[in-house]
């Protein structure tokens, strides 16, 4: 029997796996992908918002706010990578200077810091690749960048490392109300608990009708996405945003912290939740709406495109709170932007409105505060390297060369808490296959690295979830005499 049942391992559901985590309760993290992270949280821009954006009152702009002052503190203690490097929201004309402006007043008042409304002529002094045609912008000083995918991961493995049951491949299918207790059955088996956690992203109306709430509903809107290789790295040193729409804050010119420029996304609702195909007119929006922004834009320094689906809720914010159709439900659903930035405010409060409606929270006695810090030879000290590769070989193996990512490096993030199964899942942590060849040097070696780690064939190693084997059959058995 589990106290605390989660359903869904993108940023929401780890942060608020690892603020329960510091307590003495039974909990699980379910995840219907093989790896943390496999919906929304994993095809996002990355940004840290400052909080001048969501409309005051609301959960989205308290969380906004709470969220961006957590993070740097959070990202010390997941040893991950953050860059406050600001940004700007650009106008082209009279219209968007008053929106602009709009934007400024909001974010004073909700209590954002650091925040200038500059003219064309500042901003391009700034940003000297910006267009002539930009009249103003909004600059927010606190604005950062992170990896949406390591946020996701980290939090979830620190969450492992601190007793939660990470639940992989488990695709919540039905639950049932018990009287006393909640049976949560997936295509894997079933499970008691308590209480659930309903954090599933675009999936998050569904699970909430298995226990009779039919409050909300989620609509998905696709966002695809342009990856460019590290050389066009400066093109911006901030996030440049358009003044946004309706449908989101528009196509963005971004650095990312591992030092790629991202372009995107586009903003279409469709009606496939699972739709993260791209597309050529998606690309080419893409990079029209970029070059808006910043006119050398160099489309042919692409190496790859995704695509996510953002959850956008019926009620316009974000639905966080204990069900009224079930008291053992708690909803964190409608997690749209700035759901990244709001995520580590988003666990306290789910965890702060559990406390409240009487689930019995006693801290332990001993919590593991800090995710240990991961082994980049290549951004070690030579000294420093020197010695690791002494006492373990495997860091001097160079396996993926565009990343520089070592065997030592894949090892590592197979057998962490919560670690790799996939090529997917070593990518996400270490890089390996993010380069510019994308994988065409390294994917075999880190096949076979993944098939001895876990002792499992590899025609067994998938890519991504079920279906997704890159092998199929040995040709020749590497036993065999010659």
């Amino acid at each position: 029997m589990y106290d605390v049942f989660i359903i869904g391992s993108g940023v929401s559901g780890g942060f608020i796996a690892l603020e329960l985590s510091k307590y003495n309760l039974k909990v699980a993290l379910c995840e219907k992908s093989l790896e943390p992270c496999g919906g929304s949280s994993r095809a996002n821009s990355g940004i840290v918002h400052a909080g001048y954006d969501p409309i005051p009152g609301t959960l989205k702009a308290k969380l906004n706010v709470r969220g961006s002052e957590l993070m740097p503190e959070m990202a010390k203690r997941l040893n991950i990578d953050l860059n406050i490097c600001g940004s700007y929201v650009i106008a082209f004309n009279d219209a968007d200077d008053q929106k602009v402006y709009e934007l400024y007043k909001r974010g004073i008042t909700n209590n954002v810091a650091d925040m200038t409304v500059l003219s064309g002529d500042a901003v391009r002094k700034a940003e000297p690749n910006i267009s002539d045609k930009v009249t103003s912008a909004l600059y927010a000083r606190t604005t950062g960048i992170i990896s949406p995918y390591k946020l996701a991961i980290t939090s979830s493995e620190l969450a492992t490392q601190n007793g939660v049951d990470f639940l992989r491949g488990n695709e919540v299918v039905a639950m049932e109300d018990m009287g006393g207790y909640i049976k949560v059955i997936t295509n894997k088996g079933s499970y008691d608990t308590q209480y659930v956690v309903n954090a599933a992203g675009v999936y998050a109306d569904k699970i909430a009708n298995m226990l009779g709430d039919n409050s909300f509903g989620i609509i998905p809107r696709k966002g695809e996405y342009l990856i460019l290789d590290k050389n066009e790295s400066g093109i911006v040193n901030s996030v440049i945003f358009q003044v946004p729409s309706d449908m989101g804050k528009g196509i963005l010119v971004a650095p990312t912290v591992d030092g790629n420029v991202l372009l995107g996304p586009t903003s279409h609702n469709i009606t496939d939740r699972d739709d993260k195909s791209t597309t050529k007119p998606g690309i080419a929006e893409a990079v029209a709406g970029a070059k808006r922004s910043v006119p050398t834009v160099n489309e042919r320094a692409l190496i790859t495109m995704f695509a996510g689906i953002r959850a956008v809720p019926s009620t316009g914010d974000f639905i966080i709170g204990q069900s009224a159709a079930n008291s053992r439900l708690f909803n964190a659903a409608g997690i749209e932007s700035p759901g990244l930035t709001s995520s580590p405010a988003i666990g306290e409060y789910v965890v702060k409105l559990m406390a409240e409606s009487g689930v019995a929270l006693e801290k332990k006695k001993q919590f593991f505060m800090q995710r240990p810090a991961e082994k980049k030879v290549c951004s070690m000290p030579p000294e420093e390297a020197c010695k690791l590769i002494e006492s373990n070989p495997s860091y001097g193996k160079i396996v993926c060369r565009c990343e520089k990512v070592t065997e030592g490096e894949i090892i590592d993030a197979i057998h962490r808490p919560a670690g790799a199964v996939t090529l997917d899942g070593v990518k996400m942590r270490v890089r390996a296959g993010m380069g510019r060849c994308q994988g065409g040097f390294c994917t075999s070696r880190v096949i076979e690295i993944l098939s001895r780690e876990l002792n499992v064939p590899e025609t067994e190693i998938r890519k991504q979830n079920e279906g997704s084997e890159l092998l199929y059959r040995v040709l020749r058995d590497p036993e065999a005499k010659q």
